[in-house]
């Protein structure tokens, strides 16, 4: 049987567990929501009013030269790159996870154009944003593409065909965890003449991944996850080199033509991943995304995925362990290959149930149907902070305190 002691003899055996006190975690928390948005650096505050107050508030327009505020997306992408498994002059922190698959979709039919394939092949499961954002632009370009949803990563095996001009999937699927081998995907869309596309926004940050041997074509990701960039900060996109000189999309916003001062009436496209930018960037935000960066500098992805993993282990066990008689379902995957860092369980009441564990100081989130998702951050998840959740759940489920009638917030 696991202990707390088991548990704090690991954190104290634990070399990221420094880390932890480049974060403010409100006292009395315990944040397992890090799989939706980060917890805050404590350099972000002082960097934030640094822009504010000095970027902007004395230097005012000539930060854009001074303070390197229009190199800042190149430049964090730079930064960014590494943590994915790309290279220098391939990633752009732009926009937003939306916007940036647009562009990475119009660009792939785009090159496909020639081929007469109509098919964007992707997940039902696959968080609807992407979905929508597919459907608006086939819709959009009202000349015979569609989408086709299959309802399980078996299904790619048949969906992907001759048709199949792009298969856009989430590495890390937003509701299970359930993990794609990027790899293998890529490949098999390869095989049948087709690109592949995939968003990183549960996978950045939280898993090792190289883009470049796993055979992907594109790919998009956000910053306000694992990534700790804060609420809404902008995204990434990943063009390889290889890539760039043909990539277009219709979005062609001054920040992505060659000579944007020269004020020129005529969109003429710059050279290199500065063809994924589109309008004026948000300064203030971007500059946050680069706290988080600095803290991962101060580690390795292999570091991040042991823990991770160790982190998730470790809740399976323990719930399985102490809530034995409850009604939990385990959805995620306990094959290591197969798994993000989030463990999603349901329960019949489980938004109830999740509202009591906020109450209680321990957040997760919920997302239909009847799944309570905990996200862990290796960063500043502890091994103790795991027990003292799975302890809290235990007493709650024991106990039945939690309301079923409890009116749901816009935000779940």
């Amino acid at each position: 049987m696991i202990s707390r002691s088991d548990c704090l003899a690991r954190d104290a055996a634990d070399t990221l567990a420094p880390l932890r006190e480049q974060f403010d975690l409100p006292a009395g928390v315990i944040y397992l929501d890090g799989n939706s948005l980060g917890a805050r650096p404590k350099a972000a505050l002082t960097r934030a009013t640094e822009v504010i107050a000095k970027e902007w508030g004395k230097d005012l327009i000539t930060s854009w030269n001074s303070a390197g505020w229009f190199e800042m997306p190149k430049r964090l992408g730079d930064r960014l790159a590494p943590l994915v498994g790309a290279k220098p002059g391939e990633v752009v922190v732009t926009d937003t996870t939306s916007i940036n698959l647009f562009k990475a979709l119009a660009a792939a039919l785009h090159a496909q154009s020639h081929t007469g394939r109509k098919v964007i092949v992707t997940e039902r499961s696959n968080f609807p944003t992407d979905i929508y954002m597919a459907q608006g632009l086939t819709s959009w370009l009202d000349r015979g593409y569609q989408v086709k949803l299959v309802d399980s990563p078996e299904q790619l095996q048949t969906a992907i065909n001759a048709d199949t001009a792009v298969v856009m999937l989430t590495h890390v699927n937003y509701r299970t965890g359930y993990q794609h081998d990027m790899a293998a995907t890529s490949a098999l869309a390869h095989q049948h003449g087709a690109l592949a596309v995939w968003d990183l926004a549960h996978s950045a940050g939280a898993v090792p991944l190289d883009l470049h041997a796993d055979g992907a074509d594109f790919a998009v990701g956000c910053t306000y996850k694992y990534l700790n960039g804060g609420p809404g900060s902008p995204a990434f996109i990943w063009v390889p080199e290889r890539n760039q000189d043909k990539f277009s999309h219709p979005l062609s916003g001054w920040w992505g033509h060659a000579n944007p001062f020269a004020m020129a009436p005529d969109f003429a496209p710059t050279k290199g991943i500065g063809r994924a930018l589109c309008g004026t960037q948000p300064v203030t935000s971007l500059a946050m995304v680069e706290c988080g960066l600095d803290v991962f500098a101060q580690t390795s992805m292999q570091a991040v995925r042991t823990k991770s993993l160790a982190l998730t282990d470790l809740f399976i066990a323990l719930v399985e362990q102490r809530c034995p008689n409850h009604p939990l379902g385990l959805v995620t995957p306990r094959e290591h290959a197969r798994r993000g860092s989030q463990v999603s369980f349901t329960h019949p009441y489980g938004y109830a149930v999740m509202q009591a564990l906020i109450a209680r100081g321990v957040i997760g989130d919920y997302r239909e149907p009847e799944i309570m998702r905990f996200g862990f951050t290796p960063l500043y998840t502890s091994f103790a902070d795991v027990w003292d959740a799975v302890e809290i759940l235990k007493q709650i489920l024991d106990d039945k305190a939690y309301d079923i009638t409890a009116a749901r917030g816009a935000v779940t």
